[in-house]
């Protein structure tokens, strides 16, 4: 039986044992890498793996290219390089940002505002469900006149992130009425001068306007209430002090104030593209000079309701002026009809 399993083994290519051990094994097989020629010097072997046959490939051959070599300086056991200053962030500014100069924020304070009577610009509200708190807020809003817009909740989260769905802005001084600019050119015994402004949303041109007015000797400015800029932080610095001794009010139709105004006895002009020459043209007299945006001027409406339209010459190659500009050019020009202000 031993002797059918042997025959069997050796058949199937198992080698007999030799004294009873098994026969050595065969040597591992080995593959010789070939040699790396360099251009500039001898034959290199090369590494087997990748990484080592790409650190191989970058250093010199020769001993004169490894003297050549650049040595990378050692940093002092114990100094380590200043570390950069990191920038704070972004939800930490959020969270320590403060709220701007003239901003109301949080219910509490915009109802104390409203209920003292102190001058807001206008009311923002997060769209939505309002609770019963907020309902009273817009209502007391709306009866005081305050502008009321209501937008989306990340309109709001730009503005200020603790917003509570209701921000407010509060004006710099109070507004002022028609019927008290009226009467300010009546206490002083002059005929009216009245700046009406049309679509002029930057506050610093507003401001300008403000002071240039008062200079002039206007009884007043007149802007409406939406898509125009209001008495902002801004507005109060560039007038430069001229909102405390010039009325502004704030209406919320301005064809209909130029209507009042028109009842009350006073010629509109408008400052337009085309028109008399304002160097030239007669403007004495009780007036409410009407000044538009640059982008977009006076309004077709507005511009249909003016008696006289007037334009400034313009002799370069631009074709405008800042209308902070043209409405000082065309208010000492009123100053000139009226005698230079002897």
């Amino acid at each position: 039986m031993r002797n059918n399993d042997r025959a069997g083994r050796e058949k199937r290519g198992f080698a007999p044992r030799q004294g009873g051990k098994n026969p050595p094994r065969p040597a591992r097989r080995t593959y010789d890498i070939p040699p790396a020629e360099r251009a500039d010097g001898p034959f290199e072997t090369l590494p087997a793996r990748p990484h080592d046959r790409a650190r191989a490939e970058a250093l010199p051959v020769r001993p004169a290219d490894r003297a050549q070599t650049r040595t990378l300086p050692v940093q002092p056991h114990g100094e380590r390089p200043p570390r950069m200053e990191r920038a704070p962030r972004a939800h930490h500014e959020e969270r320590d940002a403060q709220p701007p100069e003239n901003l109301l924020v949080g219910r509490n304070p915009i109802r104390e505002a409203l209920k003292s009577g102190a001058p807001l610009e206008k009311l923002l509200v997060a769209e939505g469900d309002l609770s019963g708190a907020a309902r009273d807020i817009v209502r007391m809003a709306r009866d005081a006149g305050v502008v009321v817009q209501f937008v989306e909740r990340y309109r709001l989260d730009q503005i200020y992130p603790a917003h509570q769905g209701l921000l407010a802005f509060r004006s710099a001084r109070a507004y002022a009425t028609i019927e008290d600019i009226l009467a300010h050119a009546k206490e002083k015994g002059e005929e009216p001068l009245i700046v009406v402004l049309d679509q002029v949303t930057d506050p610093h041109n507003l401001g300008a306007i403000i002071r240039s007015s008062e200079c002039a000797g206007a009884h007043g400015v007149v802007i409406p209430e939406r898509r125009a800029a209001g008495l902002t932080p801004a507005c109060e610095k560039a007038a430069a002090g001229a909102l405390a001794h010039l009325p502004v009010a704030r209406v919320k139709n301005l064809n209909r104030a130029l209507e009042e105004l028109k009842r009350a006895g006073l010629w509109i002009v408008a400052a337009a593209l085309e028109g008399e020459n304002a160097l030239t043209a007669d403007l004495s007299g009780p007036l409410a000079l009407v000044i538009g945006s640059e982008g977009e001027g006076i309004s077709r409406l507005t511009l249909s309701l003016c008696d006289r339209r007037v334009t400034l010459p313009m002799l370069g190659n631009i074709s405008s002026l800042n209308a902070s500009v043209a409405a000082g050019v065309l208010l000492y020009q009123v100053v000139r009809a009226r005698g230079g202000g002897a």
